[in-house]
């Protein structure tokens, strides 16, 4: 019965190596990621101001808004949007060891 546990949890590493390591894989999870990072910066939100500021001003608050939404948020949204996919990836494979070794134990 071990040796079938230590079988299992074997391939369960594998598994997760190759969703991590794996050419293929990782190209459908950059993919993946990248579609869910642009439709999240798709939906990002715009500051309205309530009172009409100076135009100087208005332009400065634009400026920066447009700079973060442009270049500093992509790469961050990619970044956490890939981590998210790798634990969704790796959770499945946790299950489906659990399924299996559940199933192992209903045979003995």
């Amino acid at each position: 019965m071990q040796q079938k546990f230590a079988e299992a949890i074997k391939s369960y590493k594998k598994d997760v190596f190759r969703v991590e390591h794996d050419p293929s894989e990782l190209e459908k999870l950059t993919q993946e990621s990248l579609h869910f990072a642009e439709d999240a910066l798709d939906n990002a939100y715009h500051y309205h101001f309530h009172k009409l500021p100076d135009a100087s001003r208005a332009e400065i608050i634009n400026m920066v808004n447009n700079y973060v939404l442009e270049a500093l948020l992509p790469p961050i949204v990619e970044k956490l949007t890939r981590r998210q996919l790798v634990t969704e990836r790796k959770l499945e494979l946790l299950v489906h060891l659990l399924e299996d070794a559940l199933g192992r134990l209903e045979e003995k």
